[in-house]
């Protein structure tokens, strides 16, 4: 499980180096989102992977690696949309989206320890093509809740679906990192 824990932090600072460097570029320009078109962004990444993986042919000079950092950040910015609401204009300074990134990284790794030691570290024996399918099933089951206002009878939401997508994603950029 430390091994675990390391990797998550170590992949996790390559996502969050990222984010900096587009807040840098765009600021926080991805405020006016709204959570449904979060959902669809991270839908187009995974839908890529998918083809990727599927086709082995890459037309464009970015591979998996990119396109999992990519569903990284916007389950991020999902729960900072989710946690604040959407806006008209950018209404934060790239310190105060940071703060919001850190601290829904901490809710999405507290998550990912507490279903890791569950399942006895199960994602290390998954394919990296399952991990794939799972976030594309939980962007279908986010849709369906989007759909119903938010509204579910037993399932948990939309937060923790972009947490379980963040999560199959950080599993992903680990073995594409570190490998086996």
């Amino acid at each position: 499980m430390n091994l675990t824990l390391h990797q998550f932090d170590e992949v996790l600072a390559v996502c969050r180096d990222v984010f900096i460097k587009k807040l840098q570029d765009y600021g926080a320009a991805w405020r006016i989102l709204r959570p449904g078109s979060v959902t669809d962004q991270i839908f187009i990444k995974a839908k890529r992977i998918r083809t990727l993986e599927m086709t082995k042919d890459n037309k464009v000079d970015e591979g998996i690696f990119p396109e999992y950092i990519g569903i990284v950040n916007y389950g991020i910015i999902g729960l900072i949309q989710l946690d604040l609401g959407d806006v008209d204009s950018v209404d934060i300074s790239a310190e105060r989206a940071l703060e919001l990134y850190d601290r829904f990284v901490a809710e999405s790794k507290a998550l990912m320890e507490a279903k890791n030691h569950d399942y006895g570290e199960a994602w290390r024996s998954m394919r990296l093509s399952s991990y794939t399918d799972l976030i594309l099933m939980k962007i279908q089951r986010t849709k369906e809740i989007e759909a119903n206002d938010g509204q579910t009878l037993i399932s948990e939401g939309v937060d923790a679906n972009y947490k379980d997508m963040i999560n199959y994603a950080v599993f992903g950029l680990i073995k594409l990192h570190f490998g086996k």
